[in-house]
């Protein structure tokens, strides 16, 4: 019962403040800067709830460990072994740029919540920091858009017909090409699967690992 009495008071409005510190860092940082351009409502709904789990997860284990004499570091390995395993153990497949998010995500709460003998300026200038180098990415590492193709003139794919090719992907789809890979060529179907880098709008287009989840657009 004194445990659960001094965490209602001191330790509460600890992690109160710290809390509050740690959902407005993430919610600016999956908000601005990851929905802004990749506009996927199910990763924004992810990363929210997971970056609110991890945090109180990391704290209230903190909490209760600081009893047990020398289990603390063991405690909080494994917890964060636990973790950092549900980026690697999921169901499906999520591109590299989201896996970036997450893994930012994560360790901003872990932090958030482990730094309790930081100062609140020191734990905000951490945050910063990361929000920073973020930004910084997004705005001048601009990443090429592109989509998948299930293309039926197999005859173009030779090396030699490459300018057909690009000609005639960009009068099918109405855009410029910069470049084409040709990929697997099914000759029972006479198809070939094309990843097509074009010139797109880069505030709506959020490079080749998200764009790779799109359908496939069939030519034929």
């Amino acid at each position: 019962m004194d445990t659960i009495a001094s965490l209602f008071t001191a330790d509460f409005a600890h992690m109160l403040v710290r809390f509050l510190i740690s959902v407005a860092v993430n919610w600016f940082i999956i908000d601005r800067l990851y929905y802004t351009k990749s506009r996927r409502r199910d990763f924004y709904f992810t990363f929210m709830l997971i970056a609110i789990a991890i945090f109180f997860l990391v704290f209230f284990m903190i909490f209760v460990l600081e009893d047990m004499k020398g289990k603390t570091g063991i405690g909080i390995g494994i917890g964060l072994f636990g973790i950092f395993s549900i980026m690697r153990y999921r169901t499906d497949t999520m591109p590299v740029r989201e896996m970036t998010y997450l893994f930012v995500l994560i360790s901003l709460s872990v932090v958030n919540a482990l730094g309790s003998t930081l100062s609140l300026a020191e734990l905000l200038t951490t945050n910063l920091i990361v929000v920073a180098a973020i930004w910084l990415c997004e705005r001048f590492l601009r990443m090429q858009p592109v989509k998948l193709v299930q293309y039926d003139r197999i005859e173009l794919i030779a090396p030699d017909r490459y300018a057909d090719l690009k000609a005639d992907l960009e009068q099918r789809l109405g855009l410029q090409v910069k470049k084409v890979e040709v990929g697997a060529v099914d000759f029972l179907r006479d198809t070939a699967m094309l990843k097509i880098y074009y010139v797109g709008d880069d505030k709506h287009s959020n490079g080749v690992d998200t764009m790779l989840k799109m359908p496939k657009v069939t030519l034929l």
